[in-house]
């Protein structure tokens, strides 16, 4: 019995220490683990204690290579679309400046100036060689003139209209003394460009009525019979039958 006493105490003294050690511990933050270590003795073995901290951090590492980009293999192109609708149309642009005037090149100026010259000449010598031949009168900015050759009223208007002219018709005394040069170059009578309207009126060939007129003593007097009218050598008129032959002279 004596022998027991020491024992006890021991053990009572380890309960004691480890219920001391117990309410130290039960504010740590890290769960209690079991040991694998265990003590042999006489005594009772106690609970594993907790795991330490965490140690401070190592030293930094050496910074590793760059890794590889792989690039995959080109797509196959894709097929284009179709073409959209065309939009709506867009507002006007801004109105642009007024461009300079053109010009035309000097060069040019002179060829036109020298091939007017040149026209100017041959005119000139054209009409002192119709004018010497009797072919030609001339006054103020008209000309008057004949082939000599005589015809009816019909055809002496066909050929001056065609050749852009029209039959002499003097609508003043200065225009009948320039035709009068002609028909008496020719000795002949020529036909006017007037032509009975109603019985002893005559108009121009464009129907305008006559402004002047220098008649023959007693003409017309054809009663609607005679709608032609022709000039005397002396200059004065008589009504004439339209299909007679007389000189034909053109007015331009």
């Amino acid at each position: 019995m004596m022998v027991l006493l020491p024992l006890l105490s021991l053990l009572l003294l380890e309960w004691a220490l480890i219920g001391s050690c117990s309410e130290k511990g039960g504010n740590d933050e890290q769960p209690s683990t079991y040991s694998d270590t265990y003590y042999h003795g006489p005594w009772i073995a106690g609970r594993p204690g907790r795991d330490g901290r965490d140690g401070r951090d190592g030293a930094k590492g050496e910074k590793g290579d760059p890794g590889e980009v792989l690039n995959g293999m080109q797509g196959c192109p894709a097929n284009v679309g179709h073409s959209g609708s065309p939009g709506p149309q867009g507002p006007p642009g801004i109105k642009g400046m007024k461009g300079e005037p053109g010009g035309i090149h000097p060069t040019l100026i002179d060829e036109l100036l020298n091939m007017t010259s040149y026209l100017e000449a041959r005119l000139l010598k054209l009409s002192k060689a119709l004018t010497l031949y009797g072919s030609m009168a001339e006054l103020g900015g008209k000309f008057y003139v004949t082939t000599g050759q005589p015809s009816d009223f019909f055809m002496i208007n066909k050929t001056c209209q065609e050749i852009g002219g029209a039959v002499a018709t003097p609508k003043n005394k200065e225009e009948n003394a320039a035709i009068m040069k002609l028909v008496v170059r020719h000795n002949t009578y020529a036909f006017l460009g007037l032509k009975e309207g109603i019985i002893g009126k005559f108009y121009y060939l464009d129907e305008s009525p006559v402004k002047y007129t220098n008649w023959y003593s007693g003409r017309p007097d054809g009663q609607g019979q005679e709608n032609c009218v022709e000039m005397y050598t002396d200059g004065t008129w008589n009504d004439r039958d339209c299909s007679k032959h007389r000189l034909g002279i053109c007015e331009f």
